[in-house]
């Protein structure tokens, strides 16, 4: 069976100020401070959810 993909994404940009839409994607990704780190799937739903924030976040592929 192979590896699962995984994504790496650190928050770099505050959401003060953001739409309320974004500020609840970052909550979904796992991030709600600046520097905060997760490895996620990567699959088409939290792809979708990257694009959403892309400009807050760093994104790392495995």
């Amino acid at each position: 069976m192979a590896a699962k993909q995984t994504v790496r994404v650190t928050q770099i940009r505050s959401a003060i100020g953001r739409m309320d839409d974004q500020r609840q994607t970052l909550i979904g990704l796992g991030l709600n401070k600046i520097g905060r780190c997760r490895e996620l799937e990567d699959t088409p739903s939290v792809r979708g959810m990257i694009e959403k924030v892309k400009h807050l976040i760093r994104v790392e592929s495995d």
